[in-house]
């Protein structure tokens, strides 16, 4: 206990005489003596309370002070009831030597100091040994959840580690039964899938706790841990408080959060040594993914190059966690603006961001020159076999694997130490977008880009689901960012987007810039009615309905537009024009 924490138990009124320059030196027991030369019993570090009975005269407490200097005692108590107040001698002496010196009132007496030194001394011993026991435990090789059941039994305190994407890694987050002032309560629930494999976004239910707007308490974490000035950080929700802390150095879109119940700010040196077990931890796991980031990037050098047999392809697949008949898909992704660009290697970080949303599955990605490319294993029956067929449901733990189940291997394997799993075919694009919201609203000067293939089966499909995923995430960039999949790019927006910038705008401009000069000179909506009209195929009677006026009124607007841009709208090759104009500004 430091000398000015007990200046501040208010119950025991004690005034500060000497030694402002020591009030952060620490104290390991109380002794009470009034012997004129008591060195031989005291021992280093403690604090003496005497009732100064052995002075008679002023040079006594020069001596005195001494004898308890030589013997490292760390400050002194001094009681008024024998003579009345604390003699100036003793206070000159003190300082002279740089020993604190504390004046106890009449009507507070030793014991009473003693007995509240005491307790507060057992339980600062006891929080040691249990943080060396956890600190322990993760140097010899326990995983998160040991590290939480650690942190439950012998501090009492509950928490998750929670990734900037919204996803818990490991942990357990309260549900809103948990008092809100201090983050325990009763309604404590284990979230599924636990372990390292991190709790998907999508699949976070009540275990994971609620705001009262619906939002879970994991993605709240993760925009506050994104958008926090500093850590530790205090965030209070309807499910409970919770402190943040940073777990290692890694860039705060692919970093980890550790979210411990209630309100730590006054315990932060517990928090961060919490926090480097965590990080401890994190890196032994990175230790496996650079063997798995090896792997896939030498499948996609493989595969895009286009020298590669299908043996070898099916081979690399196989490393990768895939059998030659099972579902999967490709995802690249790429991250710019000027949050990236003060990263060493922006195509490193993107590949760790895509890394971090499919982290629930254990996907590693590989990094190459046009962006992170990884490939998800699909579970049973999400995707159609060869001819269409839908495949049959996977085995059940320790049965057969079927054609669809995903093989074990360095990523996704059902029985992988670290739990990683397969997706679901309906899942990644979701997860991805859920992912990519948390971090475009929680860092805006980051843009996050990602192109989904469609499922994929074999080797010979590998090639072009890489090429794939890239229009699809080039797509995604020409929209300023977020999630595009195969679905959407077979479109007139797989056009625009590769189309350059200039030659779009010029366009543009050219087909348009008619209609909005007059709708800007004469505060009229031709180019609303334009981009309805053709949303309703052509429909007069559609297109009035939808902007709640007169037939006769869209009829005149669609023949001012017709006029201004030497347009007729009765043909689809003029229709055509004007649409792609309207998409691409």
């Amino acid at each position: 206990m430091r000398i000015r924490d007990l200046l501040a138990v208010e119950e025991l009124r004690l005034t500060l005489l000497a030694g402002e320059e020591h009030l952060d030196r620490s104290f390991t027991g109380v002794q009470i003596t009034d012997l004129p030369d008591p060195g031989r019993y005291l021992s280093p570090g403690e604090l003496v309370l005497s009732g100064l009975m052995w002075r008679t005269r002023p040079e006594d407490s020069e001596r005195f002070v001494r004898r308890l200097v030589e013997a490292g005692v760390a400050a002194l108590g001094a009681g008024r009831a024998w003579l009345g107040a604390v003699p100036d001698d003793l206070v000159r002496a003190c300082r002279e030597y740089g020993l604190p010196l504390m004046e106890v009132p009449v009507e507070v007496s030793f014991r009473t100091v003693a007995e509240t030194v005491t307790p507060r001394h057992t339980e600062l011993r006891d929080a040691l040994g249990r943080h060396r026991r956890i600190v322990a435990a993760v140097a010899e090789g326990a995983g998160l959840e040991e590290l939480f059941a650690l942190m439950d039994a012998e501090l009492r305190m509950t928490g998750a580690v929670v990734s900037a994407t919204g996803a818990v890694i490991a942990g357990r987050l309260p549900d809103t039964g948990m008092d809100p002032g201090t983050g325990r309560g009763t309604g404590m629930d284990t979230n599924p899938g636990m372990g390292t494999a991190a709790v998907p976004r999508a699949r976070i239910g009540a275990g994971a706790g609620r705001g009262s707007d619906g939002e879970t308490v994991a993605v709240r974490l993760a925009r506050e841990f994104l958008t926090a000035p500093r850590l530790p950080h205090v965030v209070r929700t309807p499910a409970g408080t919770f402190t943040l802390f940073g777990v290692g150095r890694e860039h705060r879109a692919a970093g980890w959060a550790l979210a411990c119940g209630g309100d730590l700010i006054a315990e932060t040196d517990l928090g961060f040594e919490l926090a480097a077990c965590v990080a401890l931890e994190r890196g032994r796991m990175e230790e496996g993914r650079r063997v798995e980031r090896r792997l896939a990037g030498q499948l996609v050098a493989l595969a895009a190059s286009g020298a590669g047999d299908q043996a070898e392809l099916g081979a690399g697949l196989r490393t990768c966690g895939i059998g030659p008949a099972e579902p999967y898909r490709v995802v690249s992704a790429t991250v710019t603006g000027p949050g990236a660009a003060r990263e060493a290697d922006p195509a490193a970080l993107g590949g760790r961001i895509l890394e971090e949303l499919l982290r629930p599955w254990t996907t590693a990605a590989a990094v190459t020159p046009d962006g992170a490319l990884a490939l998800v294993p699909l579970t049973a029956g999400a995707a159609s076999g060869p001819g269409g067929s839908s495949r049959g449901p996977a085995s059940g733990p320790g049965g057969p694997a079927s054609a669809g189940q995903v093989a074990a291997g360095p990523a996704g394997s059902p029985d992988r130490a670290d739990g990683g799993r397969p997706w679901a075919a309906d899942e990644p694009a979701g997860a991805l977008r859920a992912g990519t919201e948390v971090l475009a609203e929680g860092l805006p000067g980051l843009r996050v880009s990602i192109g989904v293939s469609a499922a994929l089966t074999g080797s010979p499909a590998l090639r072009g689901g890489l090429e794939e995923a890239g229009h699809a995430r080039r797509l995604a960039e020409a929209r300023g960012g977020g999630v595009v999949t195969s679905d959407e790019i077979y479109t007139h927006a797989l056009l625009l987007a590769t189309v350059p910038g200039d030659v779009r705008r010029s366009f543009t401009e050219r087909t348009l810039d008619p209609i909005l000069d007059y709708d800007r000179r004469h505060r009229s909506e031709l180019l609303r009615t334009l981009e309805v009209f053709l949303d309703c195929a052509g429909s007069w009677n559609a297109c009035a309905e939808r902007l709640h006026v007169h037939v006769n009124t869209v009829r005149y607007r669609i023949r001012r537009v017709e006029e201004l841009t030497g347009r007729d709208l009765s043909t689809m090759a003029d229709r055509v024009d004007l649409f792609l104009a309207l998409r691409a500004s």
